[in-house]
């Protein structure tokens, strides 16, 4: 198994979200997080003051899966994020040592 977390800018999740979906992933988490890599924030003017804004608006979204998978979902993201640009974001997997589900006890391939 493997946790998939990928980090896009936010009006791009409904597209992730709708791409994760026609693969056949059936939940997702996702975060509001801020950060930022190489585009570095941005200078904003507020009440005619400028600053700089450091961390930028991002979604984190976290998938767990089945090994087979994983090369189909990352596909997804990495085509559902893309604009181009900057800032696109960034896409990590780990492995995953196990998963247990709560309400049933299921463990492993099961409990996802």
């Amino acid at each position: 198994m493997k946790l998939i977390t990928a980090v896009i800018k936010p009006f791009k999740l409904d597209e992730v979200r709708e791409a994760l979906g026609e693969i056949g992933v059936s939940g997702v988490t996702v975060t509001e997080v801020k950060g930022f890599g190489r585009q570095k924030g941005h200078t904003e003017l507020y009440r005619g003051a400028e600053y700089v804004v450091d961390f930028l608006p991002k979604v984190k979204v976290e998938v767990a899966l089945n090994d087979e998978m994983v090369e189909s979902a990352v596909e997804a993201i990495t085509k559902a994020a893309a604009t181009g640009k900057i800032g696109d974001g960034k896409i990590f997997i780990s492995q995953l040592d196990d998963a247990i589900r709560i309400r049933t006890g299921e463990t492993g391939s099961d409990a996802i």
